[in-house]
């Protein structure tokens, strides 16, 4: 039997020690990912709010004379104020108008006031509207168990909506004190990413990376910005006409402009209920108040969104869209950003392509 040859021992040493090595980084990588998997969104969201909150940490670091942690810490806590107190007021209003909606069905005191005949009138869904809306009025207790899956239905959704904002929001208070602390590194951070992308994609890195910061300033402002104004203005207006369970609508308001469905839905019952329990003047006057402000997405959005944007809005909304319904709330900035990305590639593409169907000039 011949002797396995020195050179031949040592290539076969190499190639275990090259494997074993390779399993270990891969196993170490694997590991990172798992410890660090359950604070991705948190991350996520502290750099979208960090992107979008620098430029008031900016002109705070001027006024402050360039002290960062102060300058971090003040536009950490002015996002917090901003986002806990309509919180706070949201929460204490929904459960507000729920003990007193399930103390008035205990003792058998809710009145609901009686429909305006002209709504029979109204097409398609006049005359069924009509007839569930006189029976709430003269027999509540007929009227939920006729309509009872119906009200569990709902009830299973907006209990639903209730956790899921709930969750958000402590989500949200961790990934803001991310952002504060992302603020003050901010400078190291850019330089960190755009590296990061000239190494992935050449020369272009540091305009892709443009081009993310200004879609998620852009998706920022341009939904959730406009979210939180019109949530501001019709549960202003709610509260003002003095409407029953006015935080309980304004939810509905700020959780259909997210989820980019007409706000304008949510305006329909209230206009219906202002006209019945209203003389026709104050009614008028607080449903177009109420149908202005649900509908000024439909100028807000577009200024916001299409405000310096590196690539057409139709490409922004459609991401935003199509990731949220793909991802979740976190999908509206990923999807976004994706699709920018992949709209900015291909276009690269095609001027590539152009310029060499172009004949070269003749010497």
């Amino acid at each position: 039997m011949k002797p396995i040859p020195d050179s031949d021992m040592h290539g076969e040493r190499k190639s275990i020690d090259l494997t074993i090595k390779l399993l270990l980084m891969v196993i170490l990588l694997a590991w990172c990912v798992m410890i660090i998997l359950p604070f991705v969104i948190p991350i996520l969201w502290g750099i979208i709010l960090a992107i979008t909150l620098y430029p008031l940490y900016k002109g705070l670091l001027g006024l402050l004379k360039g002290k960062k942690a102060l300058s971090s810490s003040i536009t950490t806590g002015i996002l917090l104020v901003l986002l806990i107190l309509p919180f706070i007021w949201l929460v204490s209003s929904a459960v507000e108008s729920g003990k007193q909606f399930i103390l008035s069905l205990r003792e058998n005191t809710l009145v609901i006031p009686p429909p305006n005949p002209r709504v029979a009138e109204w097409p398609v869904v006049g005359e069924p509207l009509y007839n569930a809306w006189k029976m709430l009025t003269t027999n509540i207790e007929v009227a939920i168990k006729t309509y009872s899956e119906q009200i569990i239905l709902i009830g299973d959704k907006f209990l639903g909506a209730i956790k899921s904002v709930a969750s958000n929001f402590l989500m949200m208070i961790l990934s803001i004190i991310i952002s504060g602390i992302m603020l003050a590194s901010a400078e190291k951070s850019g330089k960190s990413a755009v590296s990061f992308a000239t190494r992935l994609v050449g020369r272009s890195g540091e305009e892709f990376v443009q081009m993310i910061v200004l879609t998620i300033r852009n998706v920022a402002k341009g939904i959730l910005g406009v979210a939180f104004i019109q949530f501001a203005l019709v549960g202003a207006c709610l509260i003002l006409a003095k409407v029953p369970f006015a935080g309980l609508w304004a939810l509905f308001a700020f959780l259909f402009a997210i989820v980019q469905l007409p706000v304008g839905i949510v305006a329909i019952p209230v206009v219906i209920y202002l006209y019945t329990v209203r003389d026709p003047g104050p009614a008028t006057l607080w449903s177009v108040l109420i149908i202005i402000f649900s509908m000024s997405d439909n100028f807000l959005k577009p200024w916001l969104m299409g405000k310096g944007a590196p690539v057409p809005m139709l490409v922004i909304f459609l991401g935003a869209i199509g990731g949220m319904i793909m991802s979740g709330f976190i999908g509206l900035f990923t999807g976004a950003i994706i699709l920018s990305l992949g709209y900015k590639l291909a276009m690269i593409w095609l001027k590539g392509a152009d310029q060499k169907l172009q004949p070269e000039p003749e010497a």
